[in-house]
């Protein structure tokens, strides 16, 4: 069984995209979200304090987006504000329950870094290490992984509580694109994380 070094209070759990947009019937559907759900929330329960909700917001239409972007909503039109529920947007309803306005980070890339004043928010609160959980592994939290590591930050990575739509690609983040980074990034289940995490 794997395990890690102590976890220091300086740590926080950043929770990538479990919202309604990928958990429901649309186009981005992930059905694995279901199946990470229990760890994600027992995560985010045993360390409410330091965990932070990232959702991914879409533009109101294609013309609203930042250059490429807007190609790639052209594809995905019916997932723009003009055409979708905004409570899609929300997190899934045992996540919501949990978080506060202070623990939401709204971005509208795949990097949570992207977010405005999030790396100076972290800095500002001495954080030093980051524990990854949500959707996509291979889209989203692969994006904000990389980002941290390139911004000096301890990476973990929570096998049994990130997914994608594409299980293969999934498979591929967890067994061989992260273990390449052995000195920067753990990839470790939850009970790991819980056992190394100080309160």
């Amino acid at each position: 069984m794997a395990e890690i070094e102590p976890l220091p209070a300086t740590t926080r759990h950043l929770v990538i995209d479990m919202q309604r947009l990928f958990a429901e019937e649309t186009e981005w559907h992930t059905p694995a979200i279901a199946d990470i759900l229990p760890n994600v929330l027992r995560l985010s329960r045993e360390r409410l304090d330091r965990t932070l909700f990232a959702r991914f917001m879409v533009p109101a239409n294609p013309e609203r987006a930042n250059g490429r972007w807007q190609t790639y909503y052209r594809r995905w039109a019916n997932l723009t504000v003009e055409r979708l529920d905004p409570g899609m947007l929300d997190l899934v309803a045992p996540l919501a329950a949990l978080a506060r306005p202070a623990t939401l980070v709204d971005k509208t890339t795949y990097s949570i870094f992207e977010a405005p004043g999030f790396d100076a928010r972290l800095k500002a609160e001495g954080v030093d290490t980051l524990v990854f959980s949500g959707v996509e592994t291979d889209v989203c939290v692969l994006a904000s992984l990389f980002d941290a590591v390139d911004r000096g930050y301890r990476v973990v990575a929570v096998s049994d509580a990130m997914a994608s739509s594409s299980p293969a690609s999934h498979a591929a983040m967890l067994e061989h694109l992260f273990p390449r980074l052995p000195e920067q990034v753990d990839v470790v289940t939850t009970d790991a994380v819980l056992r190394a995490w100080a309160r």
